[in-house]
Protein backbone atom coordinates (compact mmCIF):
# COMPACT_ATOMS: atom_id res chain seq x y z
CA UNK A 1 0.00 0.00 0.00
CA UNK A 2 1.27 3.14 -0.72
CA UNK A 3 2.35 5.87 1.67
CA UNK A 4 -0.24 8.65 0.57
CA UNK A 5 -3.43 6.69 2.54
CA UNK A 6 -1.44 6.34 5.73
CA UNK A 7 -1.62 7.92 8.68
CA UNK A 8 -3.34 11.67 8.79
CA UNK A 9 -4.01 12.09 4.91
CA UNK A 10 -6.24 8.90 5.29
CA UNK A 11 -9.73 10.09 4.55
CA UNK A 12 -11.23 7.75 6.15
CA UNK A 13 -8.75 7.98 9.14
CA UNK A 14 -9.91 11.73 9.51
CA UNK A 15 -13.95 10.81 8.96
CA UNK A 16 -13.58 8.38 11.90
CA UNK A 17 -11.62 11.24 13.97
CA UNK A 18 -14.57 13.53 12.82
CA UNK A 19 -17.46 11.76 13.73
CA UNK A 20 -15.59 9.94 17.27
CA UNK A 21 -15.24 14.05 18.26
CA UNK A 22 -18.00 15.06 17.00
CA UNK A 23 -20.30 11.98 18.69
CA UNK A 24 -18.52 11.87 21.84
CA UNK A 25 -18.69 15.73 22.68
CA UNK A 26 -21.53 17.37 20.83
CA UNK A 27 -20.23 21.16 21.41
CA UNK A 28 -17.25 19.95 18.63
CA UNK A 29 -17.31 22.53 15.86
CA UNK A 30 -16.72 20.25 12.92
CA UNK A 31 -14.23 22.17 10.51
CA UNK A 32 -12.65 20.00 7.53
CA UNK A 33 -8.85 21.71 6.20
CA UNK A 34 -7.99 21.67 2.96
CA UNK A 35 -7.62 17.65 1.44
CA UNK A 36 -7.65 16.68 -1.58
CA UNK A 37 -10.71 14.58 -0.86
CA UNK A 38 -12.44 17.03 1.26
CA UNK A 39 -16.02 17.22 -0.43
CA UNK A 40 -15.85 13.23 0.41
CA UNK A 41 -14.76 13.38 3.84
CA UNK A 42 -17.45 16.15 4.56
CA UNK A 43 -20.35 14.21 2.61
CA UNK A 44 -19.35 11.55 5.17
CA UNK A 45 -19.17 13.01 7.70
CA UNK A 46 -22.34 15.35 7.42
CA UNK A 47 -24.26 12.17 6.16
CA UNK A 48 -23.49 10.35 8.61
CA UNK A 49 -24.52 12.80 11.70
CA UNK A 50 -27.61 13.76 9.47
CA UNK A 51 -28.53 10.62 9.14
CA UNK A 52 -28.24 8.95 12.93
CA UNK A 53 -31.12 7.16 13.10
CA UNK A 54 -31.40 5.49 9.17
CA UNK A 55 -28.28 4.46 10.67
CA UNK A 56 -29.02 2.89 13.74
CA UNK A 57 -32.50 1.85 12.35
CA UNK A 58 -29.89 -0.56 9.59
CA UNK A 59 -27.52 -1.64 12.67
CA UNK A 60 -30.70 -2.45 14.21
CA UNK A 61 -32.39 -4.37 11.64
CA UNK A 62 -29.13 -6.32 10.79
CA UNK A 63 -26.97 -6.88 13.72
CA UNK A 64 -28.90 -6.51 16.72
CA UNK A 65 -28.47 -10.67 16.74
CA UNK A 66 -24.42 -10.21 16.84
CA UNK A 67 -24.70 -7.20 18.85
CA UNK A 68 -25.82 -3.88 20.77
CA UNK A 69 -24.24 -1.58 19.37
CA UNK A 70 -23.87 0.76 22.55
CA UNK A 71 -22.06 -1.98 24.25
CA UNK A 72 -19.19 -1.59 21.14
CA UNK A 73 -15.79 0.46 21.66
CA UNK A 74 -16.52 4.01 20.56
CA UNK A 75 -14.20 3.70 17.60
CA UNK A 76 -15.83 0.57 16.48
CA UNK A 77 -19.37 2.46 16.65
CA UNK A 78 -17.95 5.56 14.64
CA UNK A 79 -16.55 3.19 11.80
CA UNK A 80 -19.68 0.80 11.32
CA UNK A 81 -21.73 3.83 11.42
CA UNK A 82 -19.72 6.00 8.82
CA UNK A 83 -19.33 2.36 6.62
CA UNK A 84 -22.92 1.76 6.90
CA UNK A 85 -23.67 5.51 5.59
CA UNK A 86 -20.90 4.99 2.25
CA UNK A 87 -23.44 1.20 1.73
CA UNK A 88 -26.27 3.32 1.77
CA UNK A 89 -25.80 6.60 0.06
CA UNK A 90 -22.20 6.13 -1.78
CA UNK A 91 -23.47 3.10 -4.17
CA UNK A 92 -20.98 3.62 -7.02
CA UNK A 93 -18.09 2.93 -4.52
CA UNK A 94 -18.00 -0.52 -4.37
CA UNK A 95 -18.41 -2.39 -0.96
CA UNK A 96 -14.82 -4.33 -0.96
CA UNK A 97 -13.33 -0.91 -1.51
CA UNK A 98 -15.20 1.00 1.28
CA UNK A 99 -14.95 -2.28 3.69
CA UNK A 100 -11.08 -2.66 2.88
CA UNK A 101 -10.69 1.19 3.29
CA UNK A 102 -12.31 0.91 7.10
CA UNK A 103 -10.15 -1.78 8.00
CA UNK A 104 -7.09 -0.09 6.69
CA UNK A 105 -7.88 2.96 8.85
CA UNK A 106 -9.00 0.98 11.45
CA UNK A 107 -5.55 0.08 12.27
CA UNK A 108 -4.92 3.24 13.75
CA UNK A 109 -7.37 2.90 16.32
CA UNK A 110 -7.84 -0.65 17.21
CA UNK A 111 -6.15 -3.66 17.68
CA UNK A 112 -5.49 -6.27 14.85
CA UNK A 113 -7.40 -8.94 16.36
CA UNK A 114 -10.58 -6.48 16.58
CA UNK A 115 -9.85 -5.78 12.72
CA UNK A 116 -11.40 -9.27 12.04
CA UNK A 117 -14.28 -8.92 13.64
CA UNK A 118 -14.88 -5.89 11.88
CA UNK A 119 -14.73 -7.23 8.76
CA UNK A 120 -16.77 -9.61 9.62
CA UNK A 121 -19.23 -7.35 10.92
CA UNK A 122 -19.08 -4.88 7.81
CA UNK A 123 -19.24 -7.86 5.24
CA UNK A 124 -22.35 -9.02 6.52
CA UNK A 125 -24.07 -5.47 7.10
CA UNK A 126 -22.78 -4.62 3.35
CA UNK A 127 -24.50 -7.72 1.68
CA UNK A 128 -27.90 -6.89 3.43
CA UNK A 129 -27.96 -3.28 2.82
CA UNK A 130 -26.60 -3.59 -0.71
CA UNK A 131 -28.86 -6.78 -1.19
CA UNK A 132 -31.88 -5.09 0.33
CA UNK A 133 -31.56 -1.81 -1.33
CA UNK A 134 -30.27 -2.27 -5.02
Amino acid sequence: MNNHYKGKNNPRVIIIQKLYGKYFNKDEVLTFSKHRFKKFIKDVVNGTIERDDVIKEEIKNHLSTDLKLQNLDKVFQVIIKSAIFEFLYKPKTSVNIIIKEYLNASNFFIENSQTKYLNALLDKISKKIRNSNG
